[in-house]
Parts: structure tokens; sequence; C-alpha cells
């Protein structure tokens, strides 16, 4: 006999535990998730953890503040003093050159504001009082966003499952979801390797592996796999938390930092990345050329990493849309299933508040926020999610 549950959630990343996590929070019933590996194994743990409500698509922007208000209180949310998200606040600098980009970079800083995110513009002479390490030159525009910060996916991830396992959710890890059972056009349950699950209603938040529900459904997701590497570098004087997160518009590939290890400085791009078809989260072989030209672009931002040490490297995978927005609520045809993919490198950062809103749609409550904006038809519909930023991670 298969067993039976209210909701099924697919993946156990930091939205598919968050979706768990919220469903116990709004009295689901009999909640289970199924993860093929462990909980935060995959792209999540691939994630660098950057927090900011910085956006210029204003529904990116609203997610992004209600988030980095559940990870502010993410103890009093969890229901436990000892719950964390390891969450460091340490701001947000974007800057940019003349141009597209600062009036860009003005156009979203305005916006926060209008919605009660504490953001501002600011000179070079904040800038350099909050980042003395920065090279200033060639830059118009300076956006600051004081609550902005990092945490730790895993840790996010963990909370939100453990949370959800002590409300009475079934957390299956190890488990594969081979296929969904159906009834007509009505999603019934899972196939698993464990056996078959009936289920009301399923949430898949699958990533990269998303594809798999054009096998399962026959809708066609308009959803790419790109990877992303991450760099860390070091000199002699320790780069620390003290140091504000920079997004820095003005390089070829949108660089980002922070610091890592206490030390260290970690370096991203914010670019579309490199195509591929695979959902291995190996670290991929970076070319030297491409870590000798990130650390020239970050030399020119911060001088004192002229003489830098390349320390490591890791390669993560972003799930992709046209737009580099995400794809949020149900499938077209396809009932009692909501889906979160195409999270474009967002996922992590509004996971509290998709993993929520997401919870709402499966159990047919109204959402907090509305996700009409990530509907599956705006690109059959010619209405992208474009922000003033373009393509690439920023939005």
């Amino acid at each position: 006999m298969s067993k039976s549950y209210d909701v099924a959630v697919i993946g156990g990343g930091a939205i598919g535990t968050a979706v768990a996590f919220h469903l116990t929070r709004l009295g689901a019933g009999r909640v289970a998730l199924f993860e093929r590996q462990q909980i935060a194994n995959g792209t999540t743990a691939q994630s660098s953890g950057l927090l900011r409500a910085h956006y210029s698509v204003p529904a990116n922007m609203a997610l992004a503040k209600a988030s980095l208000e559940m990870f502010e209180g993410f103890g009093e949310m969890i229901g436990d003093e000892e719950a964390s998200a390891g969450f460091i606040r340490c701001g947000y600098i974007i800057v940019a050159p003349e141009g597209e980009s600062s009036q860009a970079v003005r156009g979203a800083i305005a916006h926060q504001a209008g919605i009660g995110i504490e953001a501002r513009l600011i000179d070079r002479a904040e800038a350099l009082e909050l980042h003395p390490w920065l090279n200033l030159d060639d830059i118009d525009a300076i956006g600051y966003e004081p609550g902005a910060g990092f945490a730790d996916p895993y840790l996010t991830a963990s909370w939100f499952a453990r949370a959800a396992k002590r409300a009475g959710a079934d957390i299956r890890q190890g488990v594969s979801v081979e296929g969904l059972l159906m009834d007509g056009n009505r999603v019934t349950g899972l196939k698993t390797s464990e056996g078959d699950v009936q289920a009301g209603a399923v949430v898949a938040a699958m990533n990269v592996w998303s594809h798999d529900l054009t096998r399962w459904t026959g809708v066609t997701l308009p959803m790419s796999i790109t990877r992303h590497d991450v760099l860390a570098f070091e000199v002699d004087e320790p780069y620390t938390p003290r140091f504000p997160i920079l997004k820095d518009l003005a390089s070829p590939s949108l660089l980002y930092t922070r610091s890592t290890s206490g030390s260290q400085i970690l370096v991203g791009t914010g670019d579309e990345g490199v195509e591929t078809d695979s959902t291995e989260t190996v670290d991929a072989d970076i070319p030297l050329d491409w870590i000798v030209e990130q650390g020239e672009a970050l030399a020119h931002r911060m001088p004192k990493f002229e003489e830098a040490r390349f320390v490591t490297s890791w390669s993560g995978l972003y799930d992709t849309t046209p737009d580099w927005n995400p794809v949020l609520g149900p499938l077209p045809g396809i009932e009692g299933l909501n889906v979160a993919f195409g999270l474009s490198g967002h996922g992590f950062k509004l996971s509290p508040m998709i993993g929520r809103l997401l919870a709402q749609a499966a159990l047919g409550l109204p959402t907090d926020q509305p996700l009409e904006p990530y509907r599956f038809s705006r690109f059959a519909e010619g209405q992208p999610l474009r922000g003033t930023y373009g393509a690439g991670a920023v939005s």
C-alpha cells in the first residue's frame, strides 16, 4: 500500500525545504519532502550566499525585501532561538560607470527607497569610508544598501528541514522521484525509488533537474542550465566582513565580491555564464586565462589585489530562463502541481518568501505577494520579466 500525503515536495534545496517548512506552519496536514541525495547537497551548496534587495525588477525587490526580513529574524521565524542561517550583515555597494548602467542603479535605488528598503545613493567619500580598498576613478553612480549581507545556504536549508520535521513533515533523503502519478491532467502523487506515493498536491523545486518535468508532463520548460565559476583570492592583509559586498557593473563580467573564510575575498561573475547540458555539479576545469582575467578586474577595482594569490575555485549551476527570472506557480494544463524553476541565480536569497508563496499556492490560499509576474505563460505572451540591468543575475 502506498503512503499518502496532503502535499509532497520534490527537492531538498533552500526552496524545497522552505516550502516544506511553511506548509507545516500553514497547517497543511501530512507533508513529505523527497530529496534524491541529502538536504542542501545540490546547487544550494554551491551558492555564494549573497542576500540583497537590490534589483531592477519591482517584483524581485518585494520578494527580496520580505526574504531579507525573514533571514534577519530567522530564529524567531523557525521558532527556535538556536536556529541560525549564519547571516552576516555587511552591506552592499553597487558601482556603475557613466551611461545606461548608471541610470539603472539610480532608478533601482529610487524604487527600493519607495517601497521601504533602506537604500540610497552615496558619494565617493562615503563609499571609501565604507570600503577604503576601492578605486572609484571610473565610477559615476554608487548605490548602498546597508541591510544586505550573506548567509550560509547549508545551514539555512538544514534548519528549514529540521523545523519541518519537528512539525511532523516526513523528510525523505536518498529517495529519487521518478515520475508523477496522474488522473487525466491532474497530479495525484509521485513515483519514487521506494514506490508510489499519493499526494493531494505536489510542489516541484528541482532546480537544474526541472527538465524531468517535461518528460513527466509533456510541457516543455523555457529553461537552460548555465555554469558559473567562483574564485577566491588573498593578500597579506585580511579581507574581512567589515567590507561590504561589492557589485561592479563597470567590470567586463559584472563581478561581485564578498569576504570568505575570514581573510579571503570571494569573486563571482554576474554575466550569462556558460551553457551546459549537464546537471553534474562537480567542479569544472576553469581556464587559467579566465582566472587571470577576473584577477585583473578585481585588481583594477581594488589595487591591493595586484599581487593577489589565487586560493581556490568552484563551479555552480543555474537553472536559467530567457529573462533570467524564475517561473513560480502552476504549469499550464496540469492541475495539482506548483513549480519553482529557472531561479537564475536568485534562488537562495529569495528562498524564504518563495517557500511561503508556493506553500500558500499549494494549499489554495491567497498568496502574500502575487505570483502573476512569475507565471509560466509570460514568455509565450511576449511579456518577459526583464529589468533595466538586462540578462544576467543582477535583474
